[in-house]
């Protein structure tokens, strides 16, 4: 199989099992067996294209032309190569959860479920392999779209405000700000296309440059930096695994992997640093990381501390991009996938907690390690990669983004970082610490209070999700070469 044809097989196989799994809507087993196969061959076809784009190809596919010089086109770089590998992969575990979590939570339009999942993930693959910025485009606002049905889908009143912030947010940001910024790229060079090295430098001077900048970062909502950040939280009304679809897998990742994207192959890091356009968005990402993690302090409902985490999380990744130079941008790389691995595992001991014990809330949790202890040793190592502690994923990429800030002498953002580590271990170490050293509450226990049934862990497809997750963080510690020798090629070799 030639790797053009990879490309296509990969956009074309969820779009192909997405009319099965209505088709087997009322046969529960052949409609998750569908899902799951799609999700395997999905990661078959990216697959095939790694070895390619290690060896130094650059695989592309171009559709048809919308205008002159402006077509629907596809090339697999580094940078997408890394987006869709964690994105297809966790689409097997997170199928796995979410038969366990769906049925377990007896949850209502689980076909309708299914199939936005996977149009979803057509979306996120072809944002990842998008050859310019106008296909970049498109493919983010169908994600937006698509996702939509999810975070509603329970169809509360609270889940339709939360989806109306949710669709408000990231289209208006994308219209109004993100489409600004392609018209003028577009009037200013003549193209979208991405170009190693960038395509704006003797194009623009600093000031433009910089405006330019802030309109593309604002613009990518989904990568929630403040005060666009709403829609993160809000979303969380949404079941669990569509709550590892937004922070994990698909909506958030596409928001920084843009970001990655327009520093990299539309500024280029070189243009950015000499130019100083990326400075002010460094304490915007800054100023977001510190103050999401704050808030993070003051949640006691488990999903909206995660949701918080995440807005901190990901301006990790704004931060390494706008200190512009390699190691930041290496930093900034790895952390898309370390990143989704933690926090996938964060969100999926949430909804394992929410099925097994039906609690929802960190002031619940006191004693629950002894009874689900996989669950929450896979919640500590998943908490332990996001603070950024060895042998943890997290630790890595955190540690390239804080040689990236002293290289830029950027003392700001070496401060950020050391401080929002020391925030990060006071909101997820307490958890830990309840789980597995305080005793049971029994106001928060009835079933043991009356003589009923314990609980123990959640249906065996949560628990093995969770511990596959659990198990990547760590092995990406000591098995990091994939991601990083990508992040090394897409900024052209190792700084």
């Amino acid at each position: 199989m030639s790797p053009e044809t990879a490309i296509l097989l990969a956009l074309a196989i969820p779009l192909v099992g997405a009319p099965f799994i209505v088709v087997f809507g009322r046969v529960p087993n052949r409609r998750e067996a569908v899902t799951l196969v799609t999700a395997a061959l999905l990661f078959l076809a990216v697959a095939r294209l790694i070895p390619v784009v290690m060896a130094g190809g650059r695989p592309t596919v171009t559709l048809f032309e919308i205008l002159p010089g402006l077509p629907i086109a596809f090339e697999v770089e580094p940078l997408g190569m890394v987006f869709a590998a964690v994105a297809s992969f966790l689409w097997i575990v997170t199928s796995v959860y979410s038969i366990g979590y769906m049925r377990g939570h007896h949850e209502k339009n689980q076909t309708r479920f299914y199939v936005c999942f996977a149009i979803a993930l057509w979306a996120a693959i072809g944002a990842a392999f998008a050859g310019n910025m106008l296909t970049l485009f498109l493919f983010y606002e169908v994600l937006t779209i698509c996702t939509y049905p999810l975070v509603t889908h329970s169809g509360t009143r609270e889940a339709v405000a939360a989806g109306r912030t949710y669709l408000g947010i990231l289209l208006s940001t994308s219209i109004g700000l993100q489409l600004l910024a392609l018209i003028g790229t577009w009037t200013l060079t003549g193209t979208l296309d991405f170009a190693p090295g960038g395509i704006l430098e003797g194009k623009v001077g600093p000031g433009l440059a910089a405006l330019l900048y802030a309109l593309y970062l604002f613009g990518i909502g989904k990568a929630a930096l403040m005060p666009l950040h709403r829609w993160l939280p809000a979303a969380m009304v949404a079941p669990a695994p569509v709550s590892a679809l937004l922070h994990a897998v698909a909506v958030v990742k596409a928001g920084v992997f843009t970001v990655m994207k327009v520093t990299v192959y539309i500024f280029g890091i070189d243009f950015l640093a000499e130019a100083g356009a990326s400075q002010i968005m460094m304490y915007v990402a800054g100023a977001t990381i510190l103050i999401a993690s704050l808030v993070a302090l003051r949640q006691d409902n488990l999903k909206r501390r995660l949701a918080y985490s995440t807005v901190s999380q990901l301006s990790y990744i704004v931060l390494g991009a706008t200190l512009a130079n390699g190691l930041g941008a290496i930093g900034g790389a790895m952390h898309i996938a370390m990143h989704a691995f933690g926090k996938i595992t964060l969100f999926f001991c949430a909804g394992a907690i929410d099925v097994a014990a039906h609690k929802t809330q960190v002031s619940q949790l006191n004693g629950i390690g002894r009874r689900m202890p996989i669950t929450m040793c896979a919640f500590a190592i998943g908490s332990l990669s996001m603070i950024g502690v060895p042998p943890t994923a997290g630790f890595l990429s955190k540690w390239y983004m804080l040689l990236g800030s002293f290289e830029a002498e950027q003392m700001f953002a070496v401060v950020v970082i050391v401080a929002s580590t020391l925030l990060n271990a006071a909101y997820f170490l307490p958890i830990v610490y309840a789980a597995f050293c305080r005793p049971p509450d029994p106001a928060a226990e009835p079933a043991a209070a009356e003589g009923g049934e314990k609980h123990g862990e959640a249906p065996l497809p949560i628990v093995l999700a969770v511990s596959v997750t659990a198990l990547g963080t760590v092995l990406l510690f000591f098995l990091p070469q994939l991601p990083l020798e990508l992040a090394r090629d897409m900024i052209g070799g190792a700084p």
